[in-house]
């Protein structure tokens, strides 16, 4: 282990860390805002589940190298453009996290959320007051896992010459240096366990319920008018 080589390039393990989280950070936030609509319509409809279980399924299994490559020849991008794997990452957090969103509002009880429509919610009041807090422990957990898939999958890129921590791994064997592929190792899980706390404070920030027992009846809150 040459800690020389570590001290004499913080610089660079600094900025190879920022934009692995630039890189790796949109796509769970996008993967995760878009998987929600898709979650609750395969929710509603076991043949919707399954049809898009599937084609998440497929998706997920593409190998990761192929896709980045892939991307760019579709929307016409450059092959070392970043936006390759932000979207292609993204891929793969939806396709991941439909399962998850799925079962979280599938878990949601029906006759909460018809006490709420008898209550007078509408369709997307029931939905954000109701529905959608009520299913978010089951979503947090869900994207807490594509979290760290991306962190993980984000170093791929490497390979394609778009910069990140996957750059320590791949100039590492080239040179035989294992100094600098433990770097990118411990790098890559610090940056993991980062947004794995983020989104976990978020959790407790945004699902203060969350923290207590669930021993309690669940209420309803009472519909307000003007």
């Amino acid at each position: 282990m040459d800690w020389g080589w570590i001290s004499r390039n913080l610089d660079l393990i600094g900025g190879r860390v920022l934009e692995h989280m630039a890189l790796s950070g949109p796509p769970i936030v996008i993967g995760f805002l878009l998987s929600i609509p898709f979650g609750y319509w395969a929710s509603r409809s076991r043949i919707v589940r399954s049809v898009l279980l599937v084609i998440g399924n497929i998706v997920y299994t593409i190998p990761a190298i192929a896709l980045i490559v892939f991307v760019p020849v579709v929307l016409g991008l450059a092959i070392l453009d970043p936006v390759n794997l932000v979207i292609a990452l993204t891929l793969y957090a939806i396709a991941l996290m439909i399962r998850s969103a799925a079962d979280a509002f599938a878990a949601v009880p029906r006759d909460v959320a018809a006490s709420a429509t008898a209550m007078g919610y509408s369709g997307w009041q029931r939905f954000f007051a109701v529905e959608l807090p009520l299913a978010g422990p089951i979503l947090l957990a869900g994207v807490r896992v594509v979290s760290v898939s991306t962190v993980s999958l984000a170093s791929v890129g490497a390979l394609t010459g778009i910069e990140n921590l996957g750059s320590f791994f791949t100039d590492a064997f080239q040179r035989q240096f294992l100094t600098e592929a433990l770097v990118g190792i411990v790098a890559v899980l610090l940056v993991a366990g980062l947004f794995d706390l983020i989104l976990t404070a978020i959790g407790r920030a945004l699902m203060p319920w969350n923290r207590r027992e669930p021993t309690r009846r669940l209420v309803v809150p009472e519909l307000t008018t003007a």
